[in-house]
């Protein structure tokens, strides 16, 4: 996968958010490929369509690119906040391309975010626009990105260094089973994916994780069986391959 932008596009462009556009999507299109079937390349979308910027041709999963010069951080600048929720609420909605390039027009980052791991709880809103502003009122979002379990954030390109396609293909789809979930389902999983994050050992005891319980209290009020629930979500995510039993309370992360 080349990691160089063809900048030869950008001659007659002085607009930087319009030089970023050009450069960022002539790349995906030349070097993307689907993270699910690994097909390539990914189509466009026509300009101007309220729909994602590419699309795969064989299995029709859909994507939205969003850029950055600098370094990947936790938090990606977005569009209107009540718009953003509309979209990811409706059926259509895409997976996240974030791609991060260096100051010399090279790709450092590029990854996918799979769209039922964007939800409301990482959608943060800004604050309105001050009244002398030129669109007063108006309010943004941001995707915080420190609230996606790593499971979520499936690297194509990490750090200037390319990931195998089939390896990318794993990742992605072996979380694609939480789309068939009810919202409360995938909420519970998505949060136990969190938890175990946190838990900075491979191996850990049950304990370690009925450690969040306080937080998950607050979270879930009506729910007086908390434990129950984080043991019930462990039976799924070791079901699904994500950890392993390894008897008396004690889990391994793979």
């Amino acid at each position: 996968m080349k990691l160089e932008f063809n900048t030869h596009l950008i001659g007659n462009y002085k607009s930087k958010s319009q030089i970023a556009r050009v450069l960022t999507e002539n790349w995906v299109e030349d070097n993307g490929y689907c993270p699910s079937c690994g097909c390539k390349p990914l189509l466009s979308f026509a300009n101007n369509q309220p729909v994602a910027d590419f699309f795969c041709q064989v299995c029709k999963e859909e994507y939205e690119l969003k850029s950055k010069k600098g370094k990947l951080s936790t938090t990606i600048n977005d569009g209107a906040y009540s718009t953003m929720l509309e979209r990811i609420s409706a059926e259509n909605n895409p997976n996240f391309f974030f791609l991060t390039y260096t100051a010399t027009y090279q790709v450092q980052n590029f990854l996918v975010l799979p769209k039922h791991f964007v939800t409301p709880d990482i959608i943060i809103k800004r604050k309105p626009l001050a009244p002398t502003a030129r669109r007063a009122g108006w309010v943004g979002c941001t995707i915080d990105l420190s609230k996606v379990s790593s499971k979520g954030k499936v690297f194509l390109i990490r750090d200037g260094q390319c990931r195998e396609p089939e390896h990318v293909a794993r990742d992605f789809n072996q979380t694609l089973f939480l789309r068939d979930k009810t919202p409360e389902t995938k909420g519970w999983l998505l949060t136990t994916l969190n938890c175990l994050d946190k838990i900075p050992e491979k191996e850990f005891h049950l304990e370690a994780l009925y450690a969040f319980e306080p937080v998950l209290r607050s979270r879930y009020p009506n729910n007086h069986h908390i434990k129950d629930k984080l043991r019930q979500q462990l039976q799924i995510l070791r079901d699904k391959g994500f950890i392993e039993f390894l008897g008396r309370g004690w889990y391994r992360k793979l």
